[in-house]
């Protein structure tokens, strides 16, 4: 979803606004614009979970940190941060805000069987969302702050303004062409952690399975079918992608 930058500001106010001016501005420096993306994700993140609530599970917890934090080591140029969280939930989702904080929840971990490469490819599509401007780029979306949205967050913040659109709107897919694109960058970096491509093609496939044997709906995986592009067509893209 591509936004500008006075729609940035309206919806979140001088924070914000300057985080999309350093992030376009010759004058700023790529720190700066990280920074102040940083800033733009941590308030949005508060309040995602206040609204979920983190899992209180010691064992996934670390399991996922440690996958956030491998994936972490290897993203070019170290000054974006990336902070990865368990959350609860219903459904397997996962889902990244600006600024590098990446959310998964507990059934995701489930339907990845604890694998970690298939997990090491769910945490990495989401930071190449990140790293691609998808995230940044979704909270400048139209699509979801008409004129009372924008009031809320200019007047409260953008914790306020996540209360008034919802986490769902958050975690819905992007454009086809992003979509595949995060596959790949997203293969790659798993492949540069060490955690190879594999990983990425099993969890593929067993979804594919799942869809072929009436379970998406069972499973609330219904939208993400309907939204994301056709597996045998991400599993290409996967496989074809560069090293790194």
């Amino acid at each position: 979803m591509a936004g500008l930058f006075y729609k940035l500001g309206k919806l979140a106010g001088p924070r914000v606004r300057k985080g999309k001016w350093l992030w376009t501005s010759l004058t700023g420096t790529t720190k700066e614009a990280l920074h102040a993306e940083y800033d733009v994700g941590r308030d949005m993140a508060a309040e995602v979970r206040r609204q979920l609530g983190t899992d209180d599970d010691a064992e996934t917890t670390h399991l996922v940190r440690d996958i956030g934090r491998r994936l972490a080591a290897c993203v070019t140029g170290q000054d974006r941060t990336f902070e990865v969280t368990v959350v609860r939930g219903e459904t397997p989702n996962a889902f990244a805000l600006p600024g590098g904080f990446v959310f998964v929840t507990r059934p995701l971990v489930e339907l990845c069987e604890r694998r970690e490469a298939e997990l090491a490819f769910v945490v990495a599509h989401e930071m190449a969302h990140v790293i691609r401007g998808h995230a940044l780029d979704r909270v400048l979306s139209d699509s979801a702050t008409a004129a009372v949205s924008r009031a809320i967050a200019v007047r409260s913040g953008l914790g306020a303004w996540v209360r008034h659109v919802g986490v769902k709107y958050l975690t819905g897919a992007y454009s086809r062409d992003r979509e595949l694109g995060a596959d790949e960058l997203g293969a790659r970096l798993a492949d540069a952690a060490g955690y190879g491509r594999d990983g990425a093609v099993s969890l593929l496939q067993r979804l594919d399975r799942l869809r072929a044997e009436g379970m998406a709906d069972v499973l609330g995986l219904g939208q993400y079918f309907a939204s994301h592009p056709p597996t045998d067509e991400r599993i290409r893209q996967v496989k074809k992608a560069p090293p790194v």
